[in-house]
């Protein structure tokens, strides 16, 4: 052995040394729990902050890194499920060098895809992690108590957190509540039913009585009209994958005449339902409602992604085509904005088709890790639908809530999925 090569082994041993002690530590049972408490502790903040979201996700981060097994992790990138969102975001960095928007606009334009990253390192931990429930669990809790405090600022708007526009929303706004309440109720609904089919009244009743109050609360307090769309979708894919044909028409008959009962007993309801008409008749006179905004904004898209269909406008120029749309334009017209209110045409403005064919694949990949009937998959199921149906109507991956609430969710359970395909990799 030379001199050279042997100052060079003294000089990695100790950092061969240092990763072997790393690894050791990583894979004891307390560094394993700290680090499923700390998602655990993400997914209850969500409902609550953002900044104790970001730190908890960090955290939790750090903590997975020493723990990844880089080989398989390659090898998982072979996947769909992990590639395409990693993919996605690829696109929005090459999408910086055909973009005519500000450096400032472009690097914006990153920033809302850039958790899926994520994505890859949730789905390979939870392929190992025994405890992805209690991620589930700490969610539930956590919207549970947002949904109590939610009765309580109705009655006493003092008692707000925050500074909130909707009476009844004691943290954050009205659309990341009924997100969240729409998708416990039904996460709910499969366990509900398999205890009332094993006769476990307590957990039936239980189940049930946490779901009742998630959906009155949407009902007579306060909900977003897109959870008025995705609801029913999820109903029926409900009743396809899990009830007879008896059941499903029992479930249907009893909840039109739930609906008739909302409807004649909840003002609320139908003042939102009416709310509808009068914002689109407003669309060629105020300009001042969430309808005729949409159908303004939808309109303008349409005429931006005619102008560049295959690649787009690049990363960060949709309030540059808003912008310049504008001139010399009043009323809703004149409205500068940089989000579409539709994930597809979000993507499709700066990205082009390449864009939503990407966007898509992934939103497929994803349906195709829950086509079991258990629990978890049913969960992950619910995530990824509700996600691709209200981004019909606002751009949810995109948005920070609603985005955060997909990558955990989609992380968490499509592991877990995984992990019951592959039971012998367990930390």
């Amino acid at each position: 052995m030379t001199t050279e090569s042997h100052a060079i082994d003294v000089a990695v041993e100790p950092a061969l040394q240092w990763r072997d002690r790393v690894r050791a530590w990583s894979g004891t049972a307390a560094y394993v729990r700290t680090t499923d408490i700390l998602m655990a502790l993400a997914a209850a903040s969500l409902p609550w902050s953002t900044t104790a979201l970001a730190v908890f996700m960090l955290l939790w981060l750090i903590a997975v890194i020493p723990t990844i097994d880089w080989e398989q992790f390659v090898l998982d990138l072979a996947q769909p499920a992990f590639a395409l969102p990693i993919a996605l975001v690829a696109l929005a960095v090459i999408g910086l060098a055909w973009s005519e928007a500000s450096w400032a606009e472009r690097l914006q334009g990153i920033k809302p895809l850039s958790k899926l990253l994520l994505l890859p390192f949730l789905l390979g931990y939870f392929q190992r992690s025994q405890r992805g429930l209690w991620v589930f669990a700490a969610f539930l809790a956590s919207c549970a108590l947002v949904m109590i405090l939610s009765w309580i600022v109705l009655a006493l708007p003092q008692l707000r957190f925050a500074h909130t526009a909707s009476a009844g929303v004691p943290v954050k706004n009205y659309l990341d509540q009924s997100q969240e309440f729409a998708l416990c109720a039904f996460a709910l609904a499969l366990p509900a039913l398999t205890a009332l089919r094993a006769r476990q009244w307590r957990i039936a009743a239980g189940a049930g009585a946490l779901i009742l109050l998630f959906i009155v609360n949407m009902l007579y307090v306060v909900s977003a009209r897109t959870a008025l769309i995705y609801m029913p979708v999820l109903l029926v894919l409900f009743a396809s994958l899990h009830l007879s044909r008896r059941a499903t028409r029992l479930l249907f008959a009893g909840v039109a005449l739930a609906s008739l009962v909302v409807w004649t007993t909840s003002p609320y309801l139908r003042q939102r339902i009416a709310d509808v008409g009068i914002e689109y008749r407003a669309h060629d006179t105020s300009g001042i409602a969430s309808t005729a905004q949409r159908l303004t904004y939808w309109r303008k898209s349409v005429k931006f992604i005619t102008a560049a269909p295959w690649l787009g406008h690049g990363t960060g120029s949709i309030k540059q085509m808003f912008t310049q749309d504008a001139v010399g334009r009043t009323g809703l017209d004149a409205e500068v904005i940089n989000n579409p209110h539709n994930q597809t045409l979000n993507a499709a403005i700066q990205w082009g088709l390449v864009g939503v064919l990407l966007l898509y694949a992934m939103w497929i990949s994803h349906v195709r890790l829950f086509a079991g009937r258990d629990l978890v998959s049913w969960i992950g199921l619910v995530i990824v639908v509700q996600n691709v149906t209200s981004s019909l109507l606002n751009s949810h991956l995109a948005d920070f809530h609603e985005g955060w609430m997909y990558v955990i969710g989609v992380g968490v359970a499509g592991g877990m999925a995984l992990r019951a395909r592959r039971p012998e990799k367990i930390l």
